[in-house]
């Protein structure tokens, strides 16, 4: 064989072996994403059980709101819209009436959530004027829940929550502390869950998508300010931190809130059957992310020298 010939499949055999460590490198990589997408949703069902077990000083009496508090608490605006809803919904003589068959319910009744202080501080963000909004199937009532968001729901979730992306620093890591986006930790009872739009929407979508949009849901103060590159709709940490969409920041101590989403019953402080179980799959996840990642990182300097090598003979 010549020279020249030889250095052609000397040339081609390089390429070959280029080639099989770019699709091993393609392979390991989408591996790696899988794993690290396993262990965030691991790591946000976590925190969600951790959302439920925060001590503060306003916890700590075991005090928590239940729906007919909410109720309490919305008939004591006697004079507001809200407040004349309830009174006539629970009076057996008014219960026919136009205004109670049009009205889906008032904004503070339609959801709950796990914990005392992601009760606090949605309730605060949202203001006593949207929590008191009383929300219909006609009319005007329509157009606010005609505005769905559209990047489809989370797969086999009871709750049907909305698949949101994830926030993301630019190395791909989710910020520490991030529990859940807020319009995923409201729980819809099942009448609430079942209602939908004209159209074929729910109230998760509409509502209070159009309420909550991305807001962010954090651990503590701390960790939501660590997190400021990946926030872009605002946050709330659950010992009271917040930011505004309009990057207004609020981090002190506030006073009570008037109004607040009831508590779903039996859920705050219980530690879920297979938690230890989803810890250890965490901790193992991470263990073969790790090894995974210095696969990636052998095949990727292989790969450099090929390619060095490679242009070395053109040259």
């Amino acid at each position: 064989m010549s020279k020249l010939n030889q250095n052609d499949a000397n040339h081609e055999s390089i390429k070959n072996e280029i080639k099989k460590h770019e699709d091993n490198l393609k392979f390991l990589n989408s591996q790696s994403n899988r794993l690290a997408e396993s262990i965030l949703d691991l790591q946000v069902s976590l925190g969600r059980y951790h959302s439920c077990s925060v001590i503060t000083p306003d916890n700590e009496s075991g005090s928590s709101n239940t729906e007919d508090d909410t109720a309490e608490q919305i008939l004591k605006k006697e004079n507001s819209a809200a407040g004349i809803f309830c009174w006539l919904k629970a009076n057996a003589q008014t219960s026919n009436l136009a205004l109670e068959k049009d009205a889906v319910g008032v904004v503070a009744t339609l959801a709950r959530v796990e914990s005392d202080e992601l009760s606090r501080i949605l309730s605060e963000y949202l203001g006593l004027q949207t929590m008191l909004a009383i929300v219909c199937s006609t009319n005007e009532g329509v157009n606010a829940l005609e505005k769905p968001y559209v990047g489809g729901f989370v797969a086999n979730d009871p709750q049907k929550k909305l698949a949101i992306p994830k926030p993301r620093f630019p190395n791909e890591e989710c910020p520490a502390g991030f529990i859940d986006y807020a319009v995923n930790m409201l729980y819809l009872e099942s009448n609430n869950l079942s209602f939908v739009t004209s159209s074929g929407h729910g109230l998760r979508e509409t509502l209070f998508y159009g309420l909550l949009s991305g807001l962010q849901v954090y651990r503590t103060r701390n960790e939501m300010m660590s997190a400021l590159p990946c926030i872009d709709e605002g946050a709330v940490s659950l010992d009271g931190g917040m930011i505004k969409k309009n990057g207004m920041f609020v981090l002190g101590s506030r006073k009570d809130v008037e109004v607040k989403f009831g508590i779903v019953s039996g859920r705050s402080g219980v530690v879920p059957p297979n938690y230890s179980q989803a810890e250890e799959v965490v901790r193992r996840l991470k263990w073969e992310s790790t090894k995974l990642a210095e696969d990636i990182q052998r095949e990727q300097q292989l790969l450099d020298h090929l390619k060095a090598k490679s242009a070395d003979k053109v040259a």
